[in-house]
């Protein structure tokens, strides 16, 4: 059985730039809620800190990028397979690999065979952390995977947010120089969406 055709779980991707926290929060955000939600890992911090060569030329960029999107896809698709009653928060999403594509985000979605709004599909709410990088705040943490520069991070925190802000419902989380106030907006908007979700 094609793990697509199982029934979705409500799903929120937390994105962001290079250097936003997104995953200390995602892990705060997990041990908080407990049982609730279910935590899809970041793909590109496995994919590279398994061995998987990182190179800057266009086809490799090109090659790096499918390969992402489509373990990033079947990622969501086993977690939410395993923890079918839980809310998933993805660490990053199917759309993000469209910000460090070598050429246009029309391009990405073409060469993937799918489009934006059959990604945008895919989640049922966005939270953005805005990276430090744009408030000119030092990004050096615990990800051996992140590469990027202060200049390189701010570029790609406005990419991403250029492209996410157009899911019907986004939601920016600014940088903040107190982590906790990021943290406390964050679980208390993750309640909001859950609690208004499961409304519907």
């Amino acid at each position: 059985m094609d793990l697509d055709q199982l029934k979705k779980n409500y799903r929120i991707v937390l994105t962001g730039g290079p250097g936003a926290g997104k995953t200390t929060a995602a892990d705060l955000l997990q041990r908080e809620m407990d049982h609730k939600i279910a935590i899809v890992p970041e793909s590109a911090t496995m994919i590279f800190s398994g061995g998987f060569p990182r190179k800057t030329n266009e086809s490799c960029l090109v090659a790096t990028q499918k390969t992402i999107y489509h373990v990033q896809k079947n990622m969501e698709n086993v977690i939410s397979a395993t923890y079918p009653e839980r809310v998933l928060l993805c660490d990053r999403g199917t759309v993000d690999g469209s910000a460090y594509w070598p050429e246009s985000h029309d391009d990405f979605f073409k060469q993937l065979k799918t489009t934006k709004e059959k990604e945008f599909a895919r989640y049922d709410a966005v939270i953005f952390f805005e990276s430090a990088a744009v408030g000119g705040d030092q990004i050096e943490g615990g990800n051996p995977a992140r590469v990027e520069s202060l200049a390189e991070a701010a570029i790609l925190d406005e990419k991403l947010r250029k492209i996410w802000c157009e899911h019907p419902n986004f939601h920016l989380i600014r940088h903040q120089k107190s982590f906790f106030k990021k943290i406390t907006k964050a679980i208390n908007l993750l309640n909001k969406i859950i609690h208004n979700g499961h409304k519907k």
